[in-house]
C-alpha cells in the first residue's frame, strides 16, 4: 500500500474519529436541553399544586410525563461521556418514572402535597446526579441558593436579640453568602437567560435587597428586616419557580 493511499486512510479515520468524538461531546448539551424541557413542566405543575390547581397540575404533569419518555427514548441507553461512572444515570430513569406514577395518584386521590413532594423529588434526583459528575447548570446554582435563602430566613424574627454579636454577625455572614450565590447563578446563565428581563428583575431585586441588611443589623431594626427578608424570599420563589 502506498504511502498517499495510508495518508488518505488515516486523514478519514481521523476525520470519521474527530466527527463521533464531537457528536458523542455535545450529547451533554443535549442532555442537558433535554431535561432543562422537561423541568419546565415539572416546575410549573409544582407552582400550580402549591396553589392547589389539580386541574392546570395534572395537564403540566401530562406534558412532563412525555417530555420524560422522549429523554429516556433517547438517553437512557446512550449516556454522555460526562456521566461515564455515575451509577446514578441508570437509576435516573426508572426513578424519575416511579415518582411519575407516584404524583399521578396523589393528585388522584387529592393528595396535592405529597404530588407536590414526588415532584419535587425528581429535582432532586437530577441535581444529585449532575453533582455527582461535576456537571453544573442554572437550575441546580438555583436550589444551592434556595438552600441559603433557607438559612437566612430564620433571621425573619422581630424578637431577634440584637444584642448578640454572634447573631449580628452570623445573620451578616448569611446574607453575604447568599449574595456571592446569586452572583454565581448570574454567571452560569446563559446569555439569553442572564439578559432576559424577568430574570434580571429577580437577581437584581434580589441584590439590592440584600444590600439593606447591612442598615437593619446597624440600626437594629427588625422590621426593616422582617420586610427585607420578606421581600428576598418572594425573589427566591420566584427564580425557583422559572428557572430551578
Amino acid at each position: 500500500m502506498s504511502m498517499t493511499c495510508v495518508a488518505r486512510i488515516a486523514c478519514l479515520v481521523l476525520t470519521l474519529l474527530g466527527g463521533t468524538l464531537t457528536a458523542y461531546g455535545d450529547e451533554l448539551d443535549g442532555f442537558n436541553s433535554a431535561v432543562e424541557a422537561a423541568s419546565a413542566h415539572n416546575r410549573v405543575a409544582i407552582g400550580y399544586l402549591r396553589t392547589g390547581n389539580a386541574d392546570l397540575a395534572s395537564l403540566e404533569i401530562d406534558r412532563l410525563r412525555d417530555s420524560w419518555m422522549q429523554l429516556t427514548e433517547r438517553f437512557s441507553s446512550r449516556r454522555p461521556s460526562a456521566f461515564e461512572g455515575n451509577a446514578l444515570y441508570n437509576k435516573l430513569f426508572t426513578g424519575v418514572s416511579a415518582r411519575l406514577v407516584g404524583a399521578d395518584i396523589m393528585l388522584k386521590t387529592g393528595r396535592l402535597d405529597a404530588a407536590r413532594d414526588a415532584l419535587d423529588a425528581i429535582r432532586g434526583d437530577l441535581y444529585e446526579l449532575r453533582k455527582a459528575s461535576g456537571v453544573v447548570v442554572l437550575a441546580d446554582c438555583i436550589r444551592d441558593a434556595n438552600a441559603m435563602m433557607d438559612a437566612l430566613i430564620v433571621y425573619n424574627n422581630r424578637a431577634l436579640d440584637w444584642d448578640n454579636s454572634d447573631t449580628r454577625s452570623s445573620l451578616a455572614l448569611k446574607a453575604v453568602n447568599y449574595a456571592a450565590g446569586l452572583d454565581r447563578c448570574d454567571g452560569i446563565a446563559s446569555e439569553a437567560v442572564r439578559a432576559a428581563p424577568e430574570f434580571r428583575r429577580l437577581i437584581d431585586g434580589a441584590k439590592a435587597s440584600l444590600e439593606l441588611i447591612p442598615k437593619a443589623i446597624a440600626s437594629r431594626d427588625a422590621d426593616l428586616l422582617h420586610r427585607i427578608l420578606i421581600e428576598l424570599r418572594s425573589f427566591d420563589n420566584l427564580l425557583a419557580f422559572r428557572y430551578g
